[in-house]
This record gives C-alpha cells, structure tokens and sequence, in this order.
C-alpha cells in the first residue's frame, strides 16, 4: 500500500485528509503542491492528475481521487476498521454526505474570505463572511438541539463520522478570513470535542484543546 496526498501545507480541505488519516493511524507519504504563490495545482503535471485543478489529490498505489470529501469517504470505508467513521446504515450515510455538502458551502463562504484576506484572491470579502455567519448560525443552533437531545456531533450516531471532520477545518480557520465564532457557543463546543478525539492533529491556525473542564 502506497498512499500519496498532494497537498499544500495550509490548505483546510487537505488537512481534513491528513487529519483523518492521523486518526486511522493510516500511513502516507506527501508530495507539496506549492499552491501560493506558485499556483503548481494549475501546471499542467497537476491537471493530468486532477483536470479541476483543486487540491487535495490523493493516490492509492494507481487509484487517484480527488474532492476532499470523496476522499474522506473512500478513507473511511476502505480504512477504519471500526465501521464508525462512515457507517453502512444508509440513513446515517445519507446524513454524512449532506453535511459534506455543507463542508462544500463553508469551504465556498469561510475559506472564500481567509483566501481574499490572506492570499489576495478576487472574492467578495463581504459576502464571503455574511455567507459563513449564516450557515455558522445554522451549525450552532443544529448542535445546540442535539446536545439538549444527547448528541455530540453533527449526525445520529454517538460517535464522530467523517461529517465532522469535512466541516472542521475552515470553522476552525475562519478567524483568518475575519469571522467570529463568538456568538456560536455550541458550535464553538463542538470545536473543542472534535480537538480531543484521539489521534487529533494541528496544523496552522489550528491548536490543540485547552484543559478539560471540571
């Protein structure tokens, strides 16, 4: 088994990939894409392996893939021995890949506003933060109903799913792009849960947990 991630260092749809691999205790090696400034995922070597030009890119001895969540999935089904971070149940399924969905929407709001603020990308910084706010409105009153239910995470099951890793990332990293978490106190908890799953990994911008409350 070769596992290769094409991947730039900062980029939060990539460190889902390393993340969920860290906790899968799975080994891979890392080729660096030198997406800013060098722009290395537009060259044409890169287009071979993914014609979207998007990172991440992930090859398994011949099998390439890309989409971060895609690859989440393909992980967690061909990895975890466990079954737990992308259950068979089809209704569980079907929730995971809707908040993947969401994962897209925040990487397009969130993510949009870190790359206009960070990279110098041409987004609409505004709108970029308005869209975040609305879907961290939504997450935050989402996963404040479901721990008055008993639910830690974003899905059914009593268990972190690949749903919470998808939508982490550019939660976390959202400061970066100028927007609070402040007012999300349950999104913010939620936060704190995902950083104390065993196997948790940092990347920049992103800590550890604090100490445990007692």
């Amino acid at each position: 088994m070769t596992i290769t991630l094409y991947d730039f260092e900062l980029s939060g749809n990539c460190y889902k990939l390393r993340l969920l691999m860290n906790i899968l205790n799975v080994p891979y090696a890392i080729h660096p894409v030198d997406f800013f400034p060098g722009r290395e995922h537009k060259a044409d070597w890169f287009l071979r392996l993914n014609p979207f030009g998007q990172l991440p890119v992930l090859k398994d001895d011949d099998l390439v893939l890309s989409d971060s969540g895609a690859i989440l999935a393909y992980l967690a089904k061909k990895y975890d021995t466990s079954g737990q971070w992308f259950p068979d149940d089809p209704a569980v399924t079907a929730e995971i890949l809707r908040w993947h969905a969401v994962a897209d929407d925040i990487s397009a709001t969130s993510s949009a506003a870190r790359l206009a603020l960070g990279y110098s990308y041409p987004f609409d910084i505004e709108k970029s933060q308005k869209g975040a706010h609305r879907i961290f409105r939504i997450l935050d009153e989402h996963l404040w109903f479901g721990e008055k239910a008993g639910r830690d995470w974003l899905c059914a099951p009593a268990h972190p799913t690949t749903a919470d890793i998808a939508c982490f990332p550019y939660v976390m990293l959202s400061e970066e792009g100028g927007i609070s978490r402040q007012d999300y106190p349950a999104l913010r908890r939620w936060t704190d849960r995902v950083r104390r799953i065993p196997g948790f990994m940092v990347m920049s911008g992103i800590f550890p947990a604090g100490p445990a409350k007692t």
